[in-house]
């Protein structure tokens, strides 16, 4: 009689006469053997469920293939929506600061908020995203304060100068980058530059250019000239020309001639301040013609006193 060895070392024996083939019988794996005989026992009724497990079994299946059907159709957020605010947290209140330009009923709409959105199922990051591409928005923090209201805490950009490029007008900040289209006369006392490339330049000689505030505060329009130099369109209409280095000689030269002569209460068109050596006024096409009418007139008196001292 051959001795078998057991699971734990012990040896035991066949049965006399057992056949041969029993000690190849299939046996199933350890992890499987507690399944199957659970399944077992529920077969043969030695096992009881609690009452109502297939009921809730159904509905847990149900939900399951509801919640993935909306997965698929891409109905998951609605629900969220839908479920949470039935709950109480519908968004009731939004509480904007730090806004000047920027209205309140721009940010509702921009958010999309009906009356219905729920407060949890708000997209903070979506939310700033979109208030963030607002035209006056520099900076914006979004906080949800339960259960029913949103704070908005807006930084907006400063508004430097006007600039008008063509026949647009636009409202840029002192680093030259356009905030939004001018649309109404609000902000009509901002200094105005005219040109290509003036609203970079624009800062940079405006500050240079206080320091004669006596002609700054005349000065209606500061002209960008082929991205080199500056004109200044003074409110009378008189054109000043500066060069393209040191404005500060121009200036003082303009300062003198102004102090001496009151230069820019005269009927002239311009003054042109390029060169070093000499200044050129331009004077107006009335001015033009009564200086002719003048010339003509002093020229024929010359004629008559010469004549009378011939006789």
């Amino acid at each position: 009689m051959l001795a078998l060895r057991g699971r734990r070392g012990r040896r035991v024996r066949r049965p006399l006469g057992a056949p041969a083939e029993a000690d190849e019988a299939f046996v199933l794996p350890r992890p499987l053997r507690k399944s199957v005989r659970f399944l077992v026992g529920l077969g043969t009724g030695r096992v009881r469920l609690p009452a109502h497990t297939g009921t809730f079994s159904a509905a847990a299946f149900l939900l399951a293939t509801g919640l993935y059907g909306m997965s698929l159709g891409g109905h998951t957020q609605d629900f969220a929506q839908a479920s949470t605010t039935a709950a109480g947290f519908a968004i009731e209140d939004v509480r904007v600061s730090g806004n000047e330009q920027t209205s309140e009923i721009d940010i509702l709409q921009q958010l999309g908020l009906d009356g219905t959105t729920s407060l949890v199922a708000l997209d903070i990051a979506e939310a700033r995203r979109l208030i963030g591409q607002m035209p006056w928005v520099e900076n914006v923090t979004v906080r949800k304060v339960y259960p029913g209201t949103i704070e908005v805490n807006l930084t907006e950009r400063q508004a430097f100068g006007i600039w008008q490029h063509g026949s647009d007008l636009s409202l840029i900040e002192r680093s030259g980058s356009v905030i939004a289209p001018l649309r109404d006369n609000k902000f009509a006392a901002l200094p105005l530059f005219v040109g290509r490339d003036a609203e970079t330049a624009a800062a940079a000689f405006y500050d240079e250019f206080s320091r004669w505030p006596e002609f700054r505060s005349r000065v209606r329009a500061f002209v960008r000239v082929a991205g080199r130099r500056w004109d200044l369109r003074l409110d009378n209409g008189i054109v000043v020309k500066l060069p393209e280095k040191d404005v500060a000689r121009a200036m003082k030269v303009l300062a003198e001639m102004e102090e001496g002569h009151q230069l820019l209460e005269r009927d002239i068109a311009a003054v042109d301040l390029r060169l070093e050596d000499r200044t050129t006024v331009q004077l107006t096409p009335e001015a033009v013609a009564r200086r002719e009418v003048a010339l003509k007139a002093r020229e024929k008196m010359l004629k008559a006193q010469e004549k009378e001292r011939r006789i």
